[in-house]
């Protein structure tokens, strides 16, 4: 199995995020309970796409769980970025990714991410795939879920028909009126294929 490396994260954003993911799993530990496999932690948003692309720095982590999880009270870290500015990472406790477009396979297809410190048999941290992260960005399509998706296809991580077929499959699970996001379908296609390297082969990132 293929996982994602952490070469194109930022130093100060990769120590923490591993610091509130190590909160977690110190507080999964404390329950005394061992299950019999890891709680799987799904990151999207933004952090996925920094792992990904070195591209944006976002202040929120979303992500979900396998399991129900409480999580503890204090998951926020201040740091400063490689310019010495301020910063402050959080998890993001008010994210729901039943109001967006997600594929119903995409915590199946999802990539583990290498992480030092953290034992993956209590939280295995995964990130969604790149298509699958390119189509959650479909139901809102503002500017920076643009943006992100030109990052994708620019770091060589995304194929136009893949990606279409995958959020059309998406779209088919969902109810209510469909004609804006299959407009930002059509749309999303083309950002791809002026982003896209001119070599067709994807770049992927750093597996191990």
């Amino acid at each position: 199995m293929r996982h994602v490396g952490t070469r194109h994260a930022q130093p100060a954003y990769l120590e923490a995020f591993t610091v509130i993911v190590s909160r977690i799993e110190q507080s999964l530990k404390a329950a005394g309970t061992k299950p019999r496999e890891p709680v799987r932690m799904f990151v999207a948003g933004g952090a996925a796409l920094h792992f990904y692309t070195g591209a944006r720095i976002s202040e929120d982590i979303d992500a979900t769980f396998s399991k129900r999880v409480i999580l503890p009270r204090d998951l926020e870290v201040a740091y400063r970025d490689g310019d010495g500015s301020p910063r402050l990472l959080y998890f993001d406790r008010q994210d729901n990714d039943t109001l967006g477009l997600l594929h119903e396979d995409a915590d199946t297809n999802s990539i583990p991410l290498d992480l030092d410190r953290i034992d993956r048999k209590v939280i295995d941290v995964r990130l969604l795939s790149p298509v699958d992260l390119a189509v959650s960005k479909l139901s809102r399509f503002e500017g920076q879920d643009q943006d992100d998706i030109r990052a994708l296809a620019a770091a060589g991580l995304l194929k136009v028909a893949e990606f279409r077929r995958r959020a059309e499959e998406a779209l088919a699970t969902y109810v209510g009126a469909s004609d804006r996001v299959q407009l930002s379908i059509k749309l999303a296609s083309k950002l791809i294929s002026q982003a896209a390297p001119s070599d067709s082969s994807p770049r992927r990132a750093k597996h191990r």
